[in-house]
Order: structure tokens, then sequence, then C-alpha cells
């Protein structure tokens, strides 16, 4: 009996993070081999003919065009957040793929493109956390997952380059079962295969250390300040919904992080509104509402003590970066 090949294509834009392309080609490759057969196979796909440059620096020839691709089983974007299609019919092809039965998926900054194609809705899309403030400020009523994988049956989403490995072991468990999908981890020494389900790691900013390696009281004042960015609460409102005194918040804070939840969470905002600044054009004005600021010129004020740089000083020197290179600033 000959077995199904799975076939998945890789829509690559300029400036896609390559380490997110070897990271699901890789296992799957491995797959075929530790099987013994050809259950996987995969195609480079960009809108033209014209070689497609990483992140890297490093060109790659695409097998086909978009318009000519229609029997992928899965179609994955992957990209920078500030890509966008240059044919507006790609995005057409994209919701005609969809609704032939073709999975749609992304890695990275693909769920910014696949987004904009209008070819997924309503679904929870995994998106990196150096991402989140310019996918949440450019899609307001997306939900935004901050797990490191999401599979739904016609959407598949990986917030990087490790979670992409992990969507692969997915696919292989899927198709092969859960004993190669195992061997495969180990080929590669992947410490664990990582489900559904699985938070992303986040740094603890200024501290070289992990979210999850904080107090559980620390994470959910952290996780406070970030469901209400636009809205700021006061640190006495945090206190009061942990059920606790504003005085032991700082002190639990600074023992935890280095800094007093004031500080934080100022740097919290200055990171997202750099987000923003980075992956979009959104005024200043709009930058502000969007961190919680009333006046942007205090907010230009934080983000230079921060940065060294006004935010419009800091979107002209990427924009500067990516016209000489033709590269994102930066792709993960």
């Amino acid at each position: 009996m000959t077995q199904r090949v799975i076939r998945i294509g890789f829509l690559i834009f300029p400036g896609f993070p390559m380490s997110c392309l070897t990271s699901v080609i890789e296992p799957l490759r491995a797959a075929n081999e530790i099987s013994g057969h050809r259950t996987f196979a995969w195609d480079l796909v960009a809108e033209g003919a014209e070689r497609v440059m990483s992140s890297a620096g490093i060109g790659f020839e695409p097998g086909r065009r978009l318009s000519e691709t229609d029997d992928c089983d899965y179609l994955l974007l992957l990209s920078a957040p500030t890509s966008r299609f240059a044919d507006a019919r790609s995005a057409a092809h994209l919701r005609r793929l969809a609704r032939h039965g073709t999975v749609l998926g992304a890695i990275s900054g693909g769920v910014f493109p696949l987004l904009r194609s209008g070819a997924v809705a309503d679904v929870a899309l995994s998106v990196h956390w150096c991402y989140e403030a310019a996918f949440l400020a450019e899609f307001p009523g997306v939900p935004a997952s901050d797990q490191v994988i999401e599979i739904t049956p016609r959407c598949v989403t990986a917030s990087g380059a490790a979670a992409a490995f992990d969507l692969a072991l997915h696919m292989v468990d899927t198709a092969l079962g859960a004993g190669i999908a195992t061997e495969v981890a180990c080929w590669f020494q992947h410490p664990m295969m990582r489900k559904a389900g699985v938070q992303q790691m986040v740094p603890v900013l200024g501290e070289g250390a992990r979210a999850t390696d904080l107090p559980p009281m620390v994470a959910r004042a952290i996780d406070l300040m970030a469901q209400h960015m636009a809205a700021p609460l006061s640190m006495a409102e945090v206190a009061e919904d942990l059920g606790i005194t504003p005085r032991h918040l700082e002190r639990s804070f600074k023992r935890a992080t280095g800094q007093n939840p004031t500080n934080y969470f100022r740097a919290m905002r200055m990171k997202a509104a750099r987000q923003i600044v980075m992956y979009s054009n959104d005024t200043m004005a709009q930058i502000a509402e969007a961190v919680g600021y009333a006046s942007s010129k205090v907010l230009v004020r934080h983000y230079r003590d921060a940065f060294g740089i006004s935010p419009r000083e800091d979107r002209q020197r990427i924009n500067l970066t990516r016209v000489k290179g033709n590269l994102p600033v930066p792709s993960v």
C-alpha cells in the first residue's frame, strides 16, 4: 500500500528568518529517513521567480510561484512582521487555497501577512512575545496567543524557530506516530516535545531570567500590567487586585526583578512602544495611546531616556537599515 505524501509549501518573503525554515524542514527530512518512507515533501514558494534573501543574507531560489501553487496540504508563511504582498492577487489566492482545504499557517512574523490576506479569521494565533504589541496595535480584535504553537484544523502557527521544530514534530506525530516523532527529537537532541498549551518563555526585563522563573504573585502583577497597557493601573490597584499591600508588592518586585514595579512597568511600556515604532506606521499620538500615555511628548521623553533616541529618529534609522540592506530589524 502506497503511503500518501504530505505536501508542504513554504511561502517566503524577503527578510524571512532562515532558522524558521530549516527548523521545519530538517525534522521532516529526518522523519522520512527514519521511517523509510517519503511521507513529507516540501517546496519553496514565492510571489515571483526571483531569489529571495533571508534575514541572514542568504538567498533561496523558490521552486514555484504562489499563483502556481494549488496542491499543498499545508502552506506556511515565513516573513518579517513588515512584509506585505507585492501582488494584490496573492491574498486572493491564499483565500482560495483556504476554501479548497489547504491548511494555512505562519511562523514568527508570518502571522502578519497571513492576517492581512484575510484568509484566516476567528482563530487564536501564536504571536512571538517581541511582536505582541505591534500585533495588537494592528489587529486589536484578533486573539494573540502566548502559546509556543497553536494548532487548529484549518490553521497552524508557531512563535519562532524552536517552536517551528515543535510544529514539525506535531506533523510527524500525527502522520507517523509518537515513536517516530520521539526518535526525530532525539536525533537533534531536542530536549522535549512541546505540544499545544505550552507558554512561551519571556525574559524578565533587565534580569537575564525568564518570566516563568518569577514568583507567582510577581508574575501575576506583570500580567495585570500587560493587560492594562493602554489604561495603566496604579500600583495600589495592582496590589489590591492581588490582595496585598503596595509595600508588599514593591518589596516582592525588587526581590524578584531588581526594580520597583513602577519602573518595571515603564520599561514594559517602552518596549511595547518600540515594537509599534519598528513594525507599524502609527503616528506618535497613536503609539502614545496604545501604551497608556495621554501625551506623546511624555512618551518621547521616556523613550529617549530608555533608548537614547527619539521614536521618530529610531524609525528613520530602522527604515534606512531596511532600505540599505533590505532586511527586517530584527527577525526571529
